[in-house]
């Protein structure tokens, strides 16, 4: 079965990633304004910011949480902090979790990003639902390819 750490893995291949950064992600903390929070998001090109507070866990900031909580509210997002408009609960799932069960815990939660984090509580990386889309995409071309050989090494 594969898991979540080869996905991880693959990204740092496949430069969708830091290498020697345990693919990890893009943080932020809860005393960041909602503008350079977005500004980092909108430089990397990403769609969640990992919020740590004291090396901990505290949330995530998202799109959504940008839409709903600021930009439907009216808020400042030059006086309004992340920590007042991210997501506390947050879905996270270990290296060791299967990719099909983080998929299928994303579909039925309705989100996009899900840290890792380990034994120790560490956040380790974050997988999106287009890392999880693009894996399995990779592995419907490799059985293709591979069913072609199949076909045409019998012909």
């Amino acid at each position: 079965m594969e898991c979540v750490m080869d996905l991880l893995d693959e990204k740092v291949r496949a430069g969708r990633s830091r290498p020697g950064a345990g693919c990890g992600p893009i943080v932020t903390t809860p005393d960041t304004t909602v503008r350079e929070a977005t500004r980092r998001m909108n430089d990397q090109s990403i769609g969640s910011l990992i919020v740590m507070r004291n090396h901990r866990l505290a949330g995530i900031f998202t799109e959504r949480d940008v839409l709903r909580r600021v930009v439907a509210e009216a808020r400042s997002p030059d006086t309004t902090l992340v920590g007042e408009v991210m997501t506390r609960t947050v879905l996270c799932c270990s290296p060791e979790s299967g990719i099909d069960q983080v998929a299928d815990q994303m579909r039925l939660h309705r989100v996009r990003h899900v840290p890792v984090v380990d034994g120790d509580g560490e956040v380790v990386g974050m997988v999106s639902i287009g890392d999880v889309n693009a894996h399995r995409h990779a592995r419907c071309e490799m059985a293709l390819h591979q069913m072609e050989q199949y076909v045409h090494g019998r012909a």
